[in-house]
């Protein structure tokens, strides 16, 4: 395996919230401004991205999109909190704020595990510590909100209908094209005793195993729960597997 671009749950590379905080301000939600409490600066322009490999821009939109779903629970987190505004911080650094919250609380408010290969970006070190430094006035206020929603964790205060659905989508098996230009089913299939065991149903796929979609043999299946597993392989760093 390469050095992962995310380390379960220790954080990600400096460049892939600068990413996922260019991609937020580009798709958070505009309220009214007699209800706007947190000020996102700079523009809405496309942003300009720049992506180590595949699996450092799939975690940047992951980390965007998370930020999206649950940004009303985030920015009230920085107003209870009082960690939001900072005259220190810009609004042109919201997004980057916004998007590391997210992160940090997704980590139990635990320190982030920096890589020696990581570049780092003056502006996310800065918000880092800066968050890091209030990190128990923030789980405070991720604790009294979710007391005043009765939500045992924060996909609870998502209304039930997008809660089901990701429940549903969460249960469904992983679906892997295979690029045959750089690697064939059987290249596969001989990795087989190497950790992956091929089934013949869908039905039984559980732990390390996988299947061949009977409709199309460049297609694979494998259990949803070796989805960060299966993305840190080098397979899937060196594009010979796609996941759909």
């Amino acid at each position: 395996k390469r050095t992962m671009t995310l380390i379960e749950k220790n954080g990600c590379h400096d460049t892939v919230y600068m990413n996922a905080a260019k991609i937020f301000q580009g798709i958070h939600t505009e309220k009214a401004k007699d209800r706007m409490l947190v000020r996102y600066g700079g523009d809405s322009a496309p942003p300009v991205l720049a992506f180590k490999d595949a699996s450092s821009q799939r975690l940047s939109y992951e980390l965007a999109f998370n930020a999206l779903k649950y940004q009303d629970l985030l920015e009230e987190m920085l107003l209870d909190s009082c960690v939001y505004p900072c005259h220190s911080i810009p609004d042109e650094l919201t997004s980057l704020l916004v998007v590391m919250l997210y992160d940090l609380q997704d980590r139990k408010f635990q320190a982030r595990e920096i890589s020696d290969e990581d570049e780092p970006v003056a502006d996310v070190r800065k918000i880092e510590h800066y968050l890091y430094s209030f990190k128990t006035k923030l789980a405070a206020a991720l604790a009294r909100y979710r007391i005043k929603y009765d939500a045992p964790s924060i996909e609870y205060v998502l209304p039930e209908t997008i809660r089901k659905q990701h429940q549903r989508a969460s249960a469904l098996p992983l679906c892997v094209w295979i690029n045959t230009f750089k690697i064939r089913l059987q290249a596969l299939q001989d990795r087989e005793g190497k950790g992956f065991t091929k089934v013949e149903s869908v039905s039984d796929l559980d732990h390390y195993t996988y299947g061949v979609d009977q409709h199309c043999s460049d297609m694979l299946v494998f259990p949803s729960s070796l989805k960060e597993e299966l993305l840190n392989l080098d397979l899937f760093a060196d594009s010979k597997l796609l996941l759909q």
